[in-house]
């Protein structure tokens, strides 16, 4: 299976570098099948402090079964990469990975707050972190990026293809009757469909349980910074 190791030094890349590497890197994301059994899904997200000078990791492992966090882990990192839009993965991944490490347990799926194929270079946050960890991974994000959408129905479930330059990134997707939608693409390990159908799966409300428990806690992480 592809994975890809990530260098030490990887947060200090230069701008060139991390457009290479993510170009590249997008030939190794698989879009395909759907894993076999998801007992434990884990849900990232990053804060920041007032400054942006320390990034915030939150990683909440949820339980399908009783609908349940089960373990919570962080991890703050200095921002090496500078703010610019299309390159957030690089400033997100460190802190994302090192929340990820200290679980105890391995998550049979992962889902990230932000993009996976839906991303200029096909290659955003989401995929990065399925590609190093070697999971099913989708990217959920709360803002469009890259593409367009036809228009959507209101009801809860509803979804049309996200489309950028002709190709089908993604998916718009109502979780809840009336919201906005999220916008689901594949980071690794699974197919578009599957991707879809585990974010509604796992939302009440707008945005997964995972993704929100996680939203909370690294909003809470980054405030007492």
């Amino acid at each position: 299976m592809a994975r890809w190791n990530p260098p030490d030094d990887f947060d200090a890349l230069t701008l060139a570098e991390a457009r290479a590497l993510q170009e590249r890197l997008a030939g190794l994301v698989r879009e395909e099948g759907s894993p076999d059994e998801v007992r434990l899904v884990a849900g990232v997200d990053v804060g920041y402090d007032a400054r942006a000078v320390r990034t915030h990791a939150v990683v909440v492992l949820w339980e399908v079964a009783r609908r349940a966090i089960v373990a919570t882990t962080t991890a703050s990192t200095l921002t090496r990469f500078p703010y610019v839009p299309g390159y957030l993965a690089w400033r997100e991944l460190p802190a994302s990975l090192l929340a990820c490490e200290r679980l105890e347990r391995r998550p049979d799926l992962v889902l990230v707050d932000g993009q996976g194929r839906a991303h200029p270079r096909r290659c955003g946050l989401a995929c990065l972190i399925g590609l190093a960890l070697d999971l099913p991974t989708v990217g959920c994000a709360k803002n469009l990026l890259v593409g367009g959408s036809p228009s959507l129905a209101a009801e809860r479930g509803a979804w049309v293809p996200l489309v950028d330059r002709g190709e089908v990134v993604g998916n718009a997707v109502r979780t809840r009757a009336g919201i906005r939608p999220v916008y689901v693409s594949v980071g690794h390990r699974i197919d578009l469909e599957h991707a879809r159908r585990w974010v509604l799966a796992t939302s009440r409300f707008r945005i997964a349980e995972p993704l929100r428990a996680a939203h909370a806690a690294a909003t809470r992480l980054a405030s007492a910074a």
